[in-house]
């Protein structure tokens, strides 16, 4: 956004959101009972949009270049609660309830291995 001053964006009140060269913002989802992190997705000024107009979790999906509703095919849907602006306005913390698994695999978050040497380690094995 061309004009806005640095001051106004990192320590002012008007919400202005910085999207990337692609019209992308980073999303991070947090559960808002345990603060963990669920999963970290993409929003376009249309899923910010919708996602601040009904509620549920909206995001852009790189791959498939395409609007989409979390939990739209399974049900796991992510309603939020309130959603955090990092101090430059270009990544949101969406504190979230969800309604099942976050990740697309079942697990809770999609953070859920650890990476222990060169190889990776299901977290609570």
């Amino acid at each position: 956004m061309l004009g806005v001053d640095t001051e106004e964006r990192e320590l002012g009140t008007t919400f202005l959101p910085r999207f990337d060269a692609q019209g992308l913002i980073i999303a991070i989802a947090v559960d808002h009972a345990t603060r963990e992190i669920l999963m970290v997705a993409y929003m376009n000024a249309e899923a910010l949009e919708k996602t601040r107009e009904t509620g549920l979790a909206h995001f852009w999906s790189r791959s498939r270049q395409a609007l989409w509703l979390k939990g739209e095919t399974s049900n796991n849907m992510l309603r939020i609660k309130e959603i955090l602006v990092d101090c430059d306005q270009d990544a949101l913390q969406l504190v979230v309830e969800p309604a099942g698994p976050a990740c697309h695999t079942g697990a809770r978050s999609c953070f859920y291995r650890r990476l222990e040497g060169d190889g990776l380690n299901r977290v609570g094995e």
